[in-house]
């Protein structure tokens, strides 16, 4: 047993957990994190070989709030932050097994040859739109048919889920996924005039817009690296498997490691766990497992492909960002990320470095191919695409079987039971990607308001 006062137990040193450890630390709280990995950052892995840096996981942030700004300065990570070159505004999808750039205006648009003149004339309709309130939940393929028609869901809509969630449009729910597309058709009822008043919104803040894109010279595990590392002495547990947990006060938090129990207490406990995790974890006495719901939740398979090339193997300029494929291309891949062109450093000299993915919820069967096997499809699919010619000089392959959770119809039923072991259990709190959103931007701001929660006057000691 420890003393427990003034201390709090974080549950997972993913993005989420650590920052809602260092925002702990820095109001003053003891913290101790407990983590089953070797290492800080969940999902994020970065790895430098030579002149190539390999992005595992994700590959970019967004400087979505002050606080990111905030958390990065305070960090000391200002002169390592690398920002997204102008090169990379572009973003290209694919139609009719051509790369046709995505307008970036209204006039760029008229002149586009991605979408009819029909589903152009509706986007001006479009405008003209009402708000509407919504009592039932729909999908966000279906949101989106009403709006614009079946075109852009399956030219826009469907690409850029395919991005984000590697998902299913038809299966996604518009008010959980896309919670600010939800609140703009109920506040503006036009989708485009909503988004329009964001981004003024975000201006007048102050708020750069379009949001800026960032990572680091190294990768972005410097940003899990340096939270860690800005933590006191002895808080990080590695290779540590929480099994129970006793409701307190004190809270009492049985972990495993190398076939031993160790318990500890806490005045409060911050859960920042995958969903599978979270199903698994028992609380309270006889075994009971209030989050097993969460088992059951969809999640996208992802496989991505880091190939490097000599810049002569390749004859598309890769002016952009990277390039989506609609699923109605019936295509290999989901998309590829033109790394070498959004972040200085990514290759040596004379060469480029790609990201593919591939897999998700409409192509599982892709995801779980050996790379052996996988590999000359997706280099198939860049040769017709980007004229690539020959074998990558530089590969590296990661496989994420559940790599995304999938906020879909009916996702209410998991948030109602977080929310429901939360009230039956005074002084625990539980964010992260299962309930908070999928992004990074979305996982640092669930950590700080795990931590604002955890401090909140109502809940500490009278």
């Amino acid at each position: 047993m420890n003393n427990c006062s003034n201390s709090i137990a974080v549950v997972g040193a993913g993005l989420t957990g650590l920052t809602a450890a260092h925002r702990l630390v820095q109001l003053g709280r003891r913290v101790r994190v407990f983590e089953l990995a070797d290492r800080p950052g969940g999902m994020i892995r970065s790895e430098r070989d030579g002149g190539w840096l390999v992005e595992a996981g994700p590959n970019s942030l967004r400087e979505t709030s002050p606080e990111i700004t905030q958390l990065v300065t305070s960090l000391g990570l200002d002169p390592v932050k690398t920002v997204a070159r102008p090169e990379a505004k572009h973003r290209y999808l694919v139609r009719a097994g051509r790369l046709l750039a995505v307008p970036a205006s209204p006039s760029e648009l008229l002149g586009s040859k991605l979408l009819s003149f029909g589903t152009k004339a509706r986007l001006a309709a479009e405008l003209l739109r009402r708000p509407r309130p919504r009592v039932a939940d729909l999908s966000l393929a279906a949101l989106a048919r009403e709006h614009f028609g079946q075109e852009l869901v399956d030219y826009a809509v469907s690409p850029i889920v395919s991005g984000v969630y590697a998902g299913d449009p038809a299966k996604l729910s518009a008010r959980h996924a896309f919670p600010s597309l939800w609140t703009m058709e109920q506040t503006h009822g036009s989708l485009l005039r909503g988004q329009a008043a964001q981004a003024r919104a975000r201006r007048t803040a102050g708020h750069l817009s379009p949001t800026p894109v960032f990572a680091f010279s190294d990768g972005l595990a410097t940003l899990p690296r340096a939270l860690a590392a800005a933590l006191p002495g002895g808080s990080l547990e590695f290779g540590a498997e929480v099994a129970h947990l006793q409701p307190g006060p004190p809270w009492q938090l049985t972990w495993h490691r190398g076939g031993v129990a160790h318990t500890e207490e806490f005045e409060r406990v911050v859960l920042a766990l995958p969903a599978a995790a979270l199903a698994r974890l028992i609380i309270g006495p006889g075994g009971a497992r209030p989050l097993a719901a969460l088992g059951e939740i969809e999640h996208a398979s992802l496989t991505s492909f880091f190939l490097g090339y000599a810049r002569s193997q390749i004859t598309h300029p890769l002016d952009g960002f990277g390039l989506l494929v609609p699923a109605v291309e019936k295509r290999s891949v989901l998309g590829v990320i033109f790394s070498s062109t959004v972040f200085a450093g990514r290759a040596p000299a004379g060469h480029i470095a790609l990201t593919v993915l591939v897999g998700g919820t409409l192509r599982p069967d892709l995801a779980t191919l050996a790379p052996a096997a996988l590999l000359p499809l997706v280099q198939r699919e860049l040769a017709g695409l980007l004229g690539v010619e020959g074998d990558p000089v530089f590969e590296r392959h990661h496989a994420w079987p559940h790599a995304i959770p999938q906020y879909n119809l009916g996702y209410e039923r998991y948030l109602g039971a977080i929310t429901r072991c939360e009230q039956a259990c005074s002084g625990l709190f539980i964010g992260g990607h299962v309930r908070d959103g999928i992004g990074l931007s979305d996982c640092l701001a669930s950590g700080l308001r795990l931590a604002d929660m955890a401090m909140a006057d109502e809940i500490l000691p009278q």
